[in-house]
């Protein structure tokens, strides 16, 4: 069924370095269909869509939009905001003023959710309309997709970050954590393990959410990396569990409080001081250091990898060419891996993606719980880009200085 009407496109949930590309992309594809009139760009997500807070995106010129494609983060800025019937509601009263008959939404799992009750809200309306959940989230967490559009950048930011504490700690010897985001899964925890040239090299243990972590253990395999190397370099992700599936951080915390989505509010600096802390007492080891990487890793300008860069503008224009096709009305966009590094993007329906959460898979994670494998290594590499590269030692001999 073709459509006439007016479109909406706007961004949502935590930000990424190549989330523009898939706007720009998104946008530069709206305007070579004459069923969109007007583009309009939702400022600060949903939110914006109820606000009336829009641009006129058909005004920014393609050189603007250029510039804006190599910009990290949101340009129309975000929302941390979770619909309900009541929200949809007000949206949906918006998008029939507006004659707005196209609906993109950039983000992860949380905005594909969006996506599903505003397009279930106009099916019952019998408003015609279309949806469109474009993919985006550096946690890697969107199940269907073998990887998400921010995933490979922000990946880079942390193997790089770890090859450069590798460095450190052959330089100064010592310990060194960093505590990665992640909630559910460990696809970015795991990361820091893509620069890695070799087992002597760091990250030498990484933990991940999808095994239970425990103190005592952890403490074990840091003094057997001590003992064998003179240091330790440790890859933690934020949300890694007890043998009960509490997360470490709020065991730690007096007051948990929650976000809007009903997800705990992590902590990495506690985290990283308790680990920081128990290494120092229990251990007897005096040069400890964690690192929090935090919004870091989000957003990072300088380690974009062009790999991200191309894959996320593909999919906001597959978005608009999807929604353009008379077979489907609604639905997420897919990355799927079809050869030992080609993809190509597929539509699935709204309710596979929604509000559902991709794990580490077991081939992945080492017998032990406290590192990756070579299949993590094989399928991460790609992601990273041509403009990754490795760090080098010296190679040379000893000199032989006979007394």
């Amino acid at each position: 069924m073709k459509i006439t009407g007016n479109a909406i496109i706007a961004q949502g949930g935590g930000p990424t370095a190549v989330i523009n590309q898939s706007l720009v992309g998104a946008i530069q594809e709206m305007k070579k269909h004459p069923e969109i009139k007007e583009i309009y760009g939702a400022l600060h997500g949903v939110r914006g869509i109820i606000e009336e807070n829009f641009l006129d995106l058909r005004q920014a010129s393609n050189e603007n939009l250029e510039q804006v494609a190599n910009t990290p983060c949101a340009a129309l800025l975000s929302t941390r905001d979770k619909p309900d019937l009541e929200y949809c509601a007000k949206i949906f009263q918006i998008f029939k003023k507006h004659n707005i008959r196209y609906f993109y939404y950039i983000g992860g799992n949380d905005s594909s959710d969006t996506v599903r009750l505003v397009n279930e809200y106009a099916i019952k309306e019998q408003y015609e309309f279309k949806a469109f959940h474009i993919p985006k989230t550096i946690d890697n967490d969107l199940v269907i997709n073998d990887h998400t559009p921010g995933f490979g950048s922000a990946a880079k930011f942390v193997a790089e970050a770890f090859m450069g504490a590798n460095l450190e700690t052959k330089a100064l010897e010592g310990i060194y954590l960093g505590i990665v985001m992640g909630r559910h899964a460990g696809f970015l925890t795991a990361a820091s393990a893509l620069g890695r040239k070799d087992q002597t090299e760091g990250p030498h243990l990484i933990y991940l959410p999808e095994r239970p972590f425990s103190i005592d253990s952890f403490l074990s395999d840091v003094q057997k990396v001590y003992d064998q190397y003179g240091r330790c370099v440790i890859a933690i992700s934020e949300g890694i569990t007890d043998e009960n599936g509490m997360p470490i951080v709020a065991k730690l915390k007096e007051n948990v409080t929650k976000d809007a989505h009903g997800n705990i509010e992590l902590a990495g600096g506690e985290l990283g001081d308790m680990l920081t802390k128990a290494i120092k007492d229990q251990l007897k080891i005096g040069r400890v250091r964690a690192d929090t990487f935090g919004y870091l890793q989000r957003s990072f300008p300088g380690t974009v990898s062009d790999t991200d860069q191309k894959e996320a503008r593909l999919a906001g224009q597959a978005a608009v060419k999807f929604s353009m096709m008379e077979d489907y009305q609604n639905g997420s966009v897919v990355i799927i891996r079809t050869k030992e590094y080609e993809i190509e993007y597929q539509l699935t329906e709204l309710q596979n993606i929604a509000a559902k959460t991709k794990h580490m898979p077991e081939e992945f994670i080492n017998q032990e719980g406290n590192n990756v494998t070579e299949a993590f290594i094989q399928y991460g590499l790609p992601l990273l880009g041509e403009n990754f590269k490795k760090t080098t030692n010296i190679e040379a001999p000893l000199v032989n200085i006979s007394k």
